[in-house]
């Protein structure tokens, strides 16, 4: 059965991930830092829960230890954003807190499963980056830096991988509402949270991202799917959002 990692699997994104690679006949680890939910969720789909702070050295060595001698994909999925605040006014550890879990977390988990992903002979490599790390806006400069840096950082490994059996592969997804980015950005302000998607008919949810994630993961192995980019109908651009619904 092959094997894949997944970081921030304790909602969103991760948890729905987990569940599609499970279907997909992954056994899959579920990672992150909240102990009672990525047990709930390996119970579920018969995966293995493993508590982990991806910012973390030393957790995450034990993460590969956990994980083993091989390993066929690897989702870096744990990141987010915080704040809105303009370049002018920004709090730099709020900048520093989304550099580490965003850059720093996908470099260590990255750097610390890459040989299992080559020993395995057939590994895919998918950074979970955003529509953010493409293109910038108003209020959000320190998370567009730290996506730009997810992007970079893809397009590098991509580069220095060249000739070993690994696929990289960035999924950029735009408007996507689940139950805690929003609210994590905005401090827990349900109202400010709730207003990103006001007006907006049908956003994406996890599970439409975990579906682009699946397919990606299950192609062909000598088929790279380089850069996946998904939004809703509704958003033709970062500014641009229909709100009529």
């Amino acid at each position: 059965m092959p094997t894949a990692v997944v970081t921030g699997a304790s909602s969103g994104i991760g948890a729905a991930t987990a569940r599609s690679l499970s279907t997909a006949g992954f056994h899959v680890f579920c990672v992150a830092r909240r102990t009672e939910r990525v047990e709930a969720l390996a119970a579920e789909i018969g995966g293995t829960a493993i508590t982990c702070d991806v910012t973390d050295e030393a957790q995450v060595s034990a993460l590969a230890e956990a994980v083993g001698p091989t390993l066929d994909l690897l989702l870096n999925n744990a990141g987010g954003a915080i704040g809105t605040d303009a370049v002018a006014d920004a709090d730099p550890a709020d900048w520093r807190r989304m550099y580490e879990v965003n850059v720093i977390g996908t470099l260590l988990v990255t750097r610390a499963l890459l040989p299992a992903l080559v020993a395995s002979g057939a590994g895919t490599l998918i950074n979970l980056g955003s529509t953010a790390g493409h293109v910038t806006y108003e209020g959000g400069g320190g998370y567009t830096a730290a996506k730009h840096g997810v992007t970079a950082m893809t397009e590098t490994l991509r580069l220095e991988l060249n000739g070993q059996p690994v696929r990289v592969t960035e999924i950029a997804p735009g408007m996507v509402r689940t139950d805690e980015f929003a609210l994590n950005r905005f401090e827990g302000d349900a109202d400010k949270a709730a207003s990103v998607y006001a007006g907006v008919r049908e956003p994406l949810v996890a599970e439409d991202i975990a579906d682009a994630i699946a397919w990606v993961a299950t192609r062909p192995q000598h088929v790279n799917v380089d850069l996946m980019v998904l939004k809703p109908i509704a958003q033709a651009a970062q500014h641009k959002v229909d709100r009529s619904g």
